[in-house]
């Protein structure tokens, strides 16, 4: 299966990388902390190597040491793995969930700095992430020109028009999904041409496509609010980069086109998944806009430094993000934050990882609808923007996922496909 080679190979892969740049850092290290830095750059590069051994012979997973606040919550998770009716017992790195032990990696590679003061909080992630975000200048650029092209006249814009641009900034968002680090094992995955020109001929790919549906209930929301209800939509980020920037211009549209009145943003608390953005990537990346040399670049980022100080964007991070839950749990284990979604008009959820958790990561039947895959976990009425890089996926027509199998057998893990999948909730 896929999975199977993603834990062979590209797991592997990630955690060389994730050595080497500790390596290479070693003289920053040594400038900014003197031996101290050295020694926990050792610390951290025998404990990764570890890692990456005990990975590759399969060893069983072990409890996590450390005292970080989640530590106790990955602990239960492991007894629970190792528990279950139909498990082998002792979960291996080959022997269990995909999603746990994917999960569970990048959880050791935190640990493994987060021991090591005074270099606990390096994020060995970040020069990728900054790599992809200059790598899709040109990207970048043309869409932010797009954009505040289409401020100046967003008054004048009839329903149809305003339906229309918001369709294209949902595509932009859901095709900048194919910028993710962690699928390309940290290979270049930047965003090269302008996006805006393609999405005629993107429109076959998408799967499920439910615009027409997030539209309805973005003017329903918007005619129906009263003085004291604000209309308010949430994203669950996914990768930063490029892809952030997209959300960031769709985020900008629904307050501009006034079909939104907050917007709340779901980041990572540490790194994750290679290009997983965290509240550094957020406030660097909108800082960079701000500071650009490009007049519509440096517009964006200083209107958005502008929604953050009005409070009517707001960054969150949560760590049931970084857990290996799927997010039917979500009302158990971290009922705060399921009780936050809920005061929501509607959940935007990124990628092909939030789309694993929605679904608990099953081998569904293509044809399962979205709702009976979400098992129950219905805050408030959802969509997913997800470009397919795994092997699960629901909600299909019947016989849609055979014809499109017959003809392309990677379909499912190429990100060449993607769905806008919406479930309106109870």
């Amino acid at each position: 299966s896929f999975a199977y080679f993603t834990i062979k190979d590209r797991l592997p892969q990630i955690l060389t990388r994730v050595i080497d740049t500790l390596h290479r850092h070693k003289n920053e290290f040594f400038e900014e902390h003197g031996e101290k830095g050295v020694e926990a750059e050792k610390r951290a590069i025998s404990f990764l190597s570890k890692l990456r051994n005990e990975l590759q012979t399969d060893k069983p997973v072990t409890p996590l040491e450390d005292e970080l606040p989640d530590a106790a919550l990955w602990n239960q998770y492991l007894d629970y793995q190792r528990n279950l009716p139909n498990g082998s017992g002792e979960p291996s790195w080959f022997q269990s969930p995909w999603l746990y032990v994917e999960c569970y990696m990048y959880r050791r590679i935190h640990a493994a700095l987060a021991q090591n003061p005074p270099i606990d909080n390096f994020d060995v992630f970040k020069e990728g992430k900054a790599q992809n975000f200059f790598e899709s200048q040109e990207a970048v650029i043309a869409l932010c020109t797009y954009f505040q092209e289409l401020l100046k006249n967003i008054k004048d814009l009839d329903e149809k028009q305003l339906q229309e641009e918001l369709f294209k900034l949902l595509q932009v968002s859901l095709w900048g999904n194919k910028c993710d680090l962690s699928f390309s094992a940290g290979q270049d995955s930047s965003q090269k041409s302008s996006p805006l020109q393609s999405l005629e001929n993107m429109v076959p790919y998408i799967l499920v496509n439910d615009l027409e549906k997030v539209w309805s209930l973005l003017v329903n929301a918007k005619k129906n609010r009263t003085e004291r209800s604000n209309v308010r939509v949430d994203i669950i980020l996914d990768n930063a980069g490029f892809e952030l920037v997209s959300d960031l211009v769709l985020a900008d549209f629904l307050l501009s086109s006034k079909l939104a009145d907050e917007v709340y943003f779901h980041g990572k608390s540490i790194p994750w998944y290679v290009s997983d953005t965290t509240k550094h990537d957020f406030n660097w990346t909108i800082k960079q806009l701000g500071s650009a040399n490009h007049m519509w670049m440096s517009r964006c980022g200083i209107n958005w430094e502008g929604n953050l100080k009005k409070g009517v964007w707001v960054f969150c991070d949560h760590m049931f993000w970084t857990l290996p839950h799927d997010f039917s749990s979500m009302s158990e284990v971290a009922p705060g934050l399921y009780a936050e979604l809920q005061k929501s008009n509607l959940l935007l959820f990124k990628g092909d990882l939030n789309y694993r958790k929605l679904t608990g990561d099953r081998k569904w039947e293509y044809s399962v609808s979205f709702h009976q895959a979400l098992n129950k976990f219905h805050p408030a009425p959802l969509c997913s923007l997800r470009t397919l890089k795994s092997d699960t996926q629901v909600g299909l027509k019947p016989g849609q996922g055979e014809q499109v199998q017959a003809s392309e057998p990677e379909w499912m893990v190429s990100g060449k496909y993607g769905v806008v999948q919406f479930d309106a909730g109870l």
